[in-house]
């Protein structure tokens, strides 16, 4: 693409958030619609003005650059859907926590653009980590709170549904540790569009508008080989910055390991002790040469990560996406993968919530339920199939768990057959995941050798439905600490509050984007007509968002 172009989309875009911005707010309060024409005359709302821009920037990409490619090559790991379990086989439920909300904003895209979303690109705990909801700030000496909630479950009446959720403490950016950040930028000849290398531009302008005289910034560029662009340069050289990533031009193969390596060689030699050190890499996750599978570059990345130096990872583009390297590089470097899709998604992620971007508050986080089976006599974790883990490593530090950023939330759901159901759950299921099936085959996490938390109710009492254990390290500390939340019938909710029913209709979403065999009675016009009824979510411009997409799905 021509500069002149460039600078053309450039400007469009930013025009069009401006718009964006001052226009959104509250929309009528319609019922769901069932029909395109219904859909698009919602003109007044948030999401409708977020298609029209969309369709403004997609016009101005195909005119600078032509009609995108007629192939696609994008990949997605396999995702083999949780079944469910009985307690009796294996009461402990582990998983790592997860931040990511790369799915949900990818999905987003395919929605807008009218393109079938696949299975495998449906991850639902990042479509419900994507959200807000109203958890409790966590008390001082723990850095995060914890809710719980159990309640009736929206598409099976004979199931319960059972909400946790984890709120990490919001940032201080006035008085955070100084930042040492390597910007990581691939420019090889795949990025060459508005919607990867320009859009990259953007989002990394946003962010350094946000840097302090104490922060450091390296730029390191990669393609048929790597560049240092800027080499420890202090963040209040904004205008240095900002004109050498307005510099950047794409061109050439893709040999993002050789970039991996003197991001992080710069990152170490630039290390604040007492600081926040990382390395954002923003990529379509396209590598050609070097280290190219997704094994090799998770072992480089496992080494690199012993340095002290975490990693995000910011996927672009479409078409040519790999999401399953980016995933990994993120979860096996201690950070987080984002998609960008949008200037507006590259604002929430670097400017919104900067905190959680690049402030690490409680590192390998892992989650364990122990299901009583006088309350509870099945159950099925909904999402997380890439983060479940053998109960036994849920006390060994050695394994890794997922990473939580300031103002970051978890939520997990959990949909749960009562104790005294006369379902026939069968044989612990292949479907759910060989790490727990053989733990639950080996005894390791069922049967005799399943034993209550530490001053928990014992199995057998009256209201005790689980105990929920949380373990995590400081984000510079290597041992762990546990911690222990009994759940009883103080949960029990007569009606689902308004968090509740929102992740439940998020959750439905997914799994009907997944046609999963578990969404029983779920429709997507049933779940619009839910979300229209939820007090709140009028006024939260990414709910309105996604009650417009479910609109446009249920219209499809």
């Amino acid at each position: 693409m021509k500069r002149g172009k460039q600078l053309t989309i450039g400007l469009l875009m930013c025009a069009l958030l401006a718009g964006l911005l001052s226009g959104c707010g509250a929309g009528g309060g319609k019922t769901a619609s069932a029909t395109e024409a219904e859909v698009k005359a919602e003109a007044g709302s948030y999401a409708s003005e977020t298609m029209a821009a969309q369709s403004q920037w997609d016009g101005a990409v195909m005119e600078a650059e032509g009609p995108p490619l007629s192939h696609n090559t994008e990949e997605y790991n396999y995702i083999a859907e949780n079944a469910f379990l009985a307690v009796a086989n294996a009461p402990l439920s582990t998983f790592a926590a997860d931040v990511d909300t790369a799915s949900y904003a990818n999905l987003r895209r395919k929605i807008l653009e009218g393109n079938e979303v696949p299975a495998d690109a449906v991850r639902i705990e990042e479509m419900l980590n994507y959200f807000t909801y109203d958890y409790p700030e966590p008390t001082e000496d723990e850095p995060f709170s914890v809710t719980t909630y159990i309640g009736d479950c929206p598409w099976n009446e004979n199931h319960k549904l059972l909400q946790i959720g984890l709120q990490a403490e919001k940032p201080d950016l006035e008085n955070q540790k100084p930042s040492n950040l390597v910007f990581l930028i691939d420019v090889s000849g795949s990025m060459e569009s508005a919607d990867k290398l320009g859009l990259v531009k953007r989002a990394f302008l946003l962010l350094t508008e946000n840097l302090r005289p104490e922060d450091t910034v390296s730029i390191v560029t990669y393609a048929s080989s790597d560049t240092v662009v800027l080499d420890g340069v202090s963040g209040e050289e904004k205008a240095a910055i900002m004109t050498a990533i307005e510099n950047l031009t794409a061109g050439g193969s893709t040999d993002g390991s050789k970039g991996i390596e003197t991001a992080y060689r710069l990152a170490e030699e630039h290390f604040q002790k007492d600081g926040n050190n990382r390395v954002i890499l923003a990529t379509d996750g396209d590598l050609n040469l070097g280290l190219t599978s997704e094994g090799d570059l998770t072992r480089l990345i496992q080494k690199k990560k012993e340095s002290g130096v975490f990693l995000s990872v910011m996927g672009f583009g479409t078409g040519n996406i790999k999401d399953n390297k980016m995933e990994a590089l993120a979860d096996n470097g201690n950070g987080q993968y984002a998609y960008v899709d949008s200037l507006m998604e590259a604002k929430r992620v670097l400017v919104e919530e900067l905190g959680g971007t690049l402030f690490t508050v409680a590192k390998d986080v892992k989650l364990q339920v122990e299901f009583n089976p006088a309350k509870v006599k099945g159950y099925r974790l909904i999402g997380y199939e890439n983060r479940l883990m053998e109960a036994r490593d849920f006390d060994d530090d050695a394994k890794d768990g997922g990473e939580i950023g300031a103002g970051h939330r978890v939520t997990a759901l959990y949909e749960l057959v009562p104790a005294g159901s006369d379902e026939d759950l069968g044989e612990v299921e292949l479907k759910y995941g060989a790490g727990n099936v053989a733990a639950a085959e080996n005894g390791e996490n069922g049967g005799a050798e399943a034993r209550p938390a530490e001053g928990a109710p014992a199995p057998g009492a009256d209201s005790e439905w689980l105990t929920l254990k949380v373990r995590y390290k400081e984000p510079d500390g290597e041992q762990s600490r546990l911690l222990e939340y009994p759940v009883d019938d103080s949960a029990v909710c007569r009606e689902l509050p308004p968090d509740m029913r929102f992740a439940s209709c998020v959750a439905q979403t997914g799994m009907l984007l997944r046609d999963s065999e578990y969404a029983g009675g779920s429709s997507y016009k049933a779940i619009a007509a839910e979300l229209e009824r939820i007090d709140g979510l009028r006024g939260d411009p990414y709910k309105e968002e996604f009650l417009y997409l479910v609109k446009r799905l249920a219209a499809m």
